[in-house]
């Protein structure tokens, strides 16, 4: 068994798992999944991810892989291929990982600007998505990027973040009175955006090339990503991929500015998915909103 075979057959890599000496190695890293290196006899690897017990979300799976193909449709940013999907397992061709460097970032910085200018038919994506664990609604929209950021995005995990009683009606308020501040000059067409681009979604491979994993790939605002790679630290060499991208395609004035409400999508998806803990990012972000 190698890759040429799997690509050919990818539905019997569940039966040779389980019947086949295959050396499986763990790859730490997930915070959802188990992930695995599997190596064959020849030296050739595909790296698989599996639902860690029970059965995965509906669909959890084919999001994925409906985004990383997705996203590489555009050939600008390197996406692993995919090999396998079935549902409870996805199998990506095996990247090597190298190290951050200037060169690496400046690349990537001019290909991710190539990527959301590929750009989107509507906000949204024909498949429905998810955001780590949760279900992040797709369905196709062709309102404006203001109404539907703060309805599919802001207010929606608000609801759920409320449900669990993660915050308190004071944080929703001021939530609201954000989703209320938003208007036509925040607004641009969709643009081909990976959606969930922290730094931990940045695989720096040992080609010299940056690669984009675990995406929640969608039509949305390109200024989403870039607030995203800032999160947490920031992506590495963050100001030589930034530099990069305006260099590519400029951002709009007062980018900048905007950024912690970009931010706020994700840090109401935590208080949704974990509660509390997570509810002093949602107020220390709501204080630089706008």
């Amino acid at each position: 068994m190698d890759l040429s075979f799997v690509r050919e057959h990818p539905h019997l890599l569940r039966s040779f798992l389980t019947h086949q000496r295959i050396r499986e190695t763990p790859v730490e890293g997930g915070s959802i999944c188990r992930a695995s290196r599997l190596t064959f006899d020849n030296g050739e690897s595909l790296f698989t991810k599996e639902w860690p017990q029970g059965t995965p979300p509906e669909g959890f799976f084919h999001a994925e892989a409906s985004g990383l193909r997705w996203l590489a449709e555009a050939k600008t940013v390197a996406v692993p291929e995919v090999l396998v999907q079935t549902s409870d397992l996805l199998g990506l061709a095996w990247v090597e990982p190298g190290r951050a460097t200037a060169a690496a970032a400046e690349d990537f910085g001019r290909a991710l600007a190539g990527l959301h200018r590929t750009g989107a038919e509507a906000f949204g994506a024909p498949w429905p998505g998810f955001h780590g664990s949760a279900p992040m609604d797709n369905t196709p929209s062709h309102d404006p990027w203001h109404v539907w950021y703060s309805q599919r995005r802001l207010l929606a995990y608000l609801r759920q973040s409320v449900d669990r009683q993660a915050l308190t009606p004071s944080d929703s308020a001021r939530v609201e009175q954000v989703v209320s501040n938003l208007d036509s000059s925040w607004d641009e067409a969709p643009s081909r955006i990976h959606g969930d681009l922290w730094t931990g979604n940045l695989l720096w491979g040992a080609d010299g090339r940056c690669w984009l994993v675990d995406p929640a790939a969608h039509g949305g605002h390109r200024e989403t990503d870039l607030a995203y790679l800032r999160l947490w630290g920031g992506a590495p060499h963050f100001s030589r991929i930034l530099d990069a991208y305006h260099e590519a395609w400029p951002l709009a004035p007062g980018w900048e500015d905007r950024l912690a409400v970009h931010q706020l999508s994700m840090y109401l998806l935590h208080t949704a998915l974990f509660g509390e803990a997570f509810a002093s990012g949602v107020r220390d972000t709501l204080r630089e909103c706008p």
